[in-house]
């Protein structure tokens, strides 16, 4: 430990606050990334099957998805946090803290989610859709049957892109009190100059990639048939 705190001198007397703000960013990964995963899962399905050619064709909704995703993801991310402060009041009751974080860190995660999961189900082979069809499949059926189960390893590797996307946008919700690893290294690191801080709060960051990148590997590898 001494030689960690020679090399982080002022990790000794902030190391309890880095740990709060460790689980800050944990939290608010996790919750966001769950309430994303079912949007984008759904929104990405919907799309599919709603284009032209899919199984449920209705390019009204199609259009009106698509377009609203375009738009969405057009949005910088630091815009999009002040824009939906007065939404996330609403909704969270606060725009500070993890809870004034989760609602534009879903409206930044879904729209890219969403269109990754597209892509990820558009590379289902189109034979097993039909010969679903044939035998009767409702579309319910095939969306969870073919679609998703067949498309289960790209999802995995987009969830992976989106989660370490999601802990780069922690970071910048920091900057409006969010709180977590990227608000610890802007208080600390930035301005009160304790530039050690700023390099921990860089290694926790690939720590937490890393760790992400090795459990959507382990997925990957006990799902790819």
């Amino acid at each position: 430990m001494n030689l960690i705190y020679q090399i982080f001198p002022n990790l000794e007397k902030l190391g309890p606050e880095l740990l709060e703000c460790i689980w800050a960013t944990v939290q608010m990964v996790l919750i966001s990334g769950f309430i994303s995963f079912v949007f984008g899962i759904f929104f990405g399905s919907l799309l599919i099957v709603t284009k032209k050619g899919g199984i449920l064709e209705c390019l009204p909704v199609y259009t009106i998805i698509d377009k609203a995703i375009d738009i969405l993801r057009s949005v910088p991310f630091i815009i999009m946090l002040f824009l939906l402060i007065p939404l996330t009041r609403i909704i969270m009751g606060t725009s500070l803290g993890i809870e004034g974080a989760l609602v534009p860190l879903i409206f930044g995660t879904v729209p890219f989610f969403s269109r990754q999961v597209e892509t990820a189900i558009a590379e289902v082979d189109p034979g097993l859709v039909e010969a679903s069809e044939a035998m009767g499949l409702s579309p319910i059926e095939i969306i969870f049957s073919v679609y998703l189960r067949e498309s289960i390893p790209g999802i995995v590797r987009v969830s992976m892109i989106t989660l370490i996307s999601l802990i780069n946008l922690t970071t910048m919700a920091g900057t409006v009190g969010a709180g977590g690893v990227g608000d610890f290294a802007i208080r600390y690191g930035y301005q009160l100059h304790m530039y050690d801080m700023i390099w921990i709060s860089v290694i926790i960051t690939l720590i937490m990639v890393t760790i992400i990148q090795l459990i959507g590997n382990l997925i990957l590898r006990r799902t790819i048939h």
